[in-house]
């Protein structure tokens, strides 16, 4: 029997509802229970693949393709459950899904209405794809009083009453600030949030109350007596120096203590949390560290880069060292020598997807300085189509090597080095995609295969022959250009099963340089680091000790 729990968010966004969902997830598994995580996203756009990095954060893609909010990403990492394209809805998608379900008439002349044909949709989506959970934690994006989210709510509040309060438990997150002023916390802010998370019929039965200090007992009991909860349930969520500290403290806290005791569970086993305890500890207690330069067009938001950061802190504390970010915006690279200037002491450069001409030509400097002063290097996606078309440039030749996807009208006056990808094999069916198509979830999307060439250096990092990657991207290595790369020092050293798609190139006479056409941030995990990673920041610790 599935338990529904729903965590629900007021006062601010950004308070944590993807993370306190994660830890509770993680707790929970820990003591013996199958989890799985949903989130709900009010916003209008059917998905976020074609939403702004800068202004929604990464996009998360899961095995089957989906193109989710970056939450699932925390949910993997935290849990190491594969998400799927059904633990991610939109607003978008569920009102285009009620819209065709009326054009074809499956409501047979109705008059369709929020409730209770939109509600209708998001129960089914909540209750829908289970495997026998013992808990399905659902978050629901945004905060309370957003008029977008208002169906969402209804939603959720006839789900419980559809399965009952045994089966249904409603969690708030609040903020609780600090004014220094008055030199005290205040907690009218959460008062308020729930008052308005009541008026939509919701009464929340535990609280995460998040706060930058300990919340004194007596504000948690004044917050319990106007909240209608009993003490216990108001918890605290302290803010923390590293996330994987997050289940550590919410135990401590005695959340998953007091969802157990609201199902009627037992509390035992108790959680082993000695893990998350040790990762913890090599994070805050590094034995040394190294500098790694992401060069990026995306860099005034961090979030962009969410799973690119975390796997960088996974290899990190896999060699014990913390790694240290230095952001830098492609598009300063005007001349080699800012390159010169900003690279000359970092002892890796990291080079991310991305879309779009912009900072393109800042990118293929700092590949060029990365080859040339045998930096390690590593090209994720648009990071490894620069690093091709830099080596075309410089080494085979072909100054004009470009992108068709921004040469726009001048596509002529290019080598296409990269190129629109129009056809493509998944399992036993041929994708297809027009120039012209719209540009949402038309991309290559989710894992696909590549065969490694033996004896390569990704062949030894993975010591496997075939590996299985997940992708999201419009454009693809001209395979044309295999043979004159190679012949310059390129190794096209992983390649699709049919071998017309480059996967991964690098350049074997360098301490290392590799280039992959698919995303291995988003399969990295605290307790188990992508290998690419993990490798790539074992170079950067040698290289710590050449600088």
């Amino acid at each position: 029997m599935t338990r529904f729990i729903f965590i629900t968010g007021g006062v601010v966004s950004s308070l944590g509802k993807g993370l306190a969902a994660a830890a509770l997830a993680a707790l929970l598994q820990s003591r013996g229970y199958c989890v799985r995580l949903r989130k709900l996203d009010p916003y209008l756009n059917v998905d976020p693949g074609t939403m702004s990095p800068v202004q929604h954060g990464e996009v998360f893609v899961t095995d089957d393709g989906a193109e989710t909010d970056l939450d699932l990403g925390h949910y993997e990492r935290f849990t190491g459950v594969p998400a799927r394209q059904s633990d991610n809805i939109t607003a978008g998608r569920l009102y285009l899904n009620v819209i065709n379900r009326e054009r074809r008439g499956d409501y047979l002349g109705a008059t369709i209405q929020v409730i209770p044909h939109v509600t209708d949709e998001i129960k089914a989506f909540v209750g829908a794809d289970l495997d026998g959970e013992d808990f399905l934690i659902c978050e629901i994006g945004g905060t309370v009083g957003d008029i977008e989210g208002l169906p969402f709510f209804e939603a959720i509040r006839q789900f419980g009453n559809d399965v009952g309060p045994e089966r249904a438990l409603f969690v708030h997150l609040t903020l609780v600030p600090f004014i220094s002023s008055a030199g005290e916390l205040k907690t009218k802010p959460t008062q308020h949030s729930v008052k308005e998370l009541l008026g939509v019929g919701i009464q929340p039965a535990i609280l995460l109350c998040r706060a930058d200090r300990a919340i004194p007992a007596a504000e948690r009991r004044k917050i319990a007596l106007f909240c209608n909860l009993r003490g216990e349930r108001v918890i605290t969520a302290l803010d923390a120096d590293t996330i994987y500290q997050v289940p550590i403290s919410y135990h401590e806290q005695g959340f998953d203590t007091e969802v157990l005791r609201y199902f009627g569970l037992p509390e035992t086993p108790k959680p082993d949390l000695e893990p998350w305890r040790a990762i913890v500890r090599t994070a805050r207690h590094p034995e040394g560290s190294v500098t790694i330069a992401l060069v990026g067009k995306y860099t005034s938001l961090h979030d962009s880069y969410k799973s690119v950061l975390e796997a960088l802190t996974h290899a990190g504390i896999a060699h014990k060292v913390r790694v240290e970010l230095q952001w830098a915006d492609a598009e300063t690279f005007e001349t080699d020598e800012r390159v010169v200037r900003a690279l000359a002491d970092v002892h890796g450069i990291l080079v991310p997807g991305g879309f779009g001409q912009r900072g393109t030509e800042g990118m293929i400097r700092a590949a060029r300085f990365a080859r040339e002063r045998k930096v390690p290097y590593f090209g994720i996606c648009f990071g490894m189509q620069m690093a091709v078309i830099e080596a075309a440039r410089h080494l085979a030749g072909m100054p004009n090597a470009g992108s068709t996807e921004f040469a726009g009208d001048q596509c002529a006056e290019i080598d296409p080095v990269v190129g629109l990808l129009t056809e493509w094999v998944r399992g036993n069916e041929v994708e297809r995609r027009e120039p012209h198509t719209d540009l949402g979830g038309t991309m290559r999307r989710g894992a696909y295969p590549a065969d490694l060439v033996p004896g390569s250096k990704v062949h030894e990092i993975y010591g496997s022959h075939r590996i299985y990657e997940r992708h999201r991207h419009r454009y693809e290595i001209n395979i044309g250009i295999k043979r004159r790369l190679e012949a310059c020092g390129v190794r096209f050293s992983g390649l699709s099963p049919d071998g017309e798609l480059p996967e991964i190139i690098e350049i074997p006479d360098h301490p290392w340089f590799i280039g992959v056409q698919f995303h291995p941030e988003l399969k990295s995990r605290p307790f188990e680091p992508h290998p690419l990673f993990k490798s790539f920041i074992g170079a950067a610790v040698v290289q710590s000790r050449l600088v």
